[in-house]
């Protein structure tokens, strides 16, 4: 990622992980100054894409994940990389209710809430070497800070 401003962190595939690295990008995200609903649909990308890397790409098993994220003029670019199992078909990864893992109940809706709640989303992978999500979240360009200031003084 080769935008102005970034930062990475490192984070072992321990569930308990996902929420701090929620939270770590909804707080870079902050200086967009986006709306509650955009820190919402942010963290809950986040989220899913780290939930997958710790219960698909690694099993359940040991392993990094690298999460970096990166702002340009008005847009959070977020990349979140394992270096698990990999995904053998994409495409099929991609559709809703699809899941590898139907054991563990869950909805198999991850990348299409990913896809919902950022403007984009693609995802790379090779099997054996892992799988990177890369979302980008348009941040709208109006001042929510005034906005939010207008309307506490009455002037809205």
């Amino acid at each position: 990622m080769s935008k102005v401003e970034t930062v990475e962190i490192k984070i072992e595939s321990d569930p308990r992980n996902e929420a701090f690295a929620r939270v770590v990008v909804a707080a870079y995200a902050a200086r967009l100054n986006p709306t509650m609903e955009e820190i919402s649909d942010i963290k809950t990308a986040v989220s899913e894409a780290v939930t997958n890397a710790i219960l698909h790409g690694y099993g359940g098993k040991e392993g990094v994940i690298l999460v970096k994220c990166g702002v340009e003029a008005n847009e959070l670019y977020v990349e979140i990389t394992d270096t698990g199992v990999g995904i053998d078909n994409i495409e099929k990864a991609m559709e809703p209710m699809y899941t590898s893992k139907p054991e563990l109940e869950r909805s198999g809706m991850g990348f299409a809430f990913m896809e919902a709640f950022m403007t984009k989303l693609t995802v790379e992978s090779t099997p054996g070497k892992g799988t990177t999500v890369k979302m980008v979240k348009k941040i709208a360009k109006e001042n929510h800070t005034e906005k939010i200031m207008d309307m506490a003084v009455g002037y809205n």
